[in-house]
């Protein structure tokens, strides 16, 4: 039982990268203490953590494919024996939204008192409130160094979760969010 809901948990997230009217919100931030023209090979966690520990999976090989285009024109080579490797996992939490508003009190029945005067209380006008619950997702992206076992650069996106996308789409917005999160890593191999 756990292990379909880790499935589904995981393929939920990753719509997280999605085209919401607003966005995820992604960032990045690097440890300022490394020196990172020690680095010119990279590879992966196997599994990472948005994959099942016995196989790797499609949306795994999305997330690889997005970053090796971030990697490779950086100077990485893909290793067996890398200098870092890069893990990518994720997180889903339900949340609730309650928003309050006032109402005008002009307008319809009571635009007859022309804004003069107001109706006394107990008639449960003057405010609507509105809640909503959605589904909020976390993806890291973070690169180790290997011979530390210290992560040195972490790349994040949070936003709320739509999984009505096709796989096509799903694609095109990993690999922008990707590269939204490496859009601040000052670094290039060996350098």
């Amino acid at each position: 039982m756990k292990k379909p809901f880790k499935f589904i948990t995981t393929l939920l997230t990753f719509a997280l990268l999605t085209g919401c009217s607003s966005g995820p919100k992604i960032h990045s931030d690097y440890d300022p203490s490394i020196d990172f023209s020690q680095y010119k090979t990279y590879g992966y966690y196997s599994p990472m953590g948005i994959e099942n520990p016995n196989y790797s999976s499609l949306l795994g090989q999305m997330f690889r494919d997005a970053i090796d285009a971030q990697m490779l024109p950086r100077g990485y080579t893909k290793s067996n024996d890398p200098d870092v490797l890069i893990n990518v996992s994720a997180k889903l939490q339900d949340k609730t939204r309650v928003t309050t508003m006032s109402d005008p009190m002009y307008g319809g029945y009571y635009d007859y008192r022309g804004g003069l005067y107001d109706p006394w209380g107990g008639y449960g006008y003057g405010t609507s409130t509105h809640v909503s619950q959605y589904t909020e997702g976390t993806v890291n992206v973070d690169m180790v160094d290997v011979k530390q076992k210290r992560m040195i650069w972490e790349g994040v996106a949070i936003g709320r979760v739509d999984d009505k996308e096709s796989n096509p789409e799903l694609r095109e917005d990993i690999h922008s969010g990707v590269a939204e999160m490496f859009e601040n890593y000052p670094f290039r191999a060996g350098q």
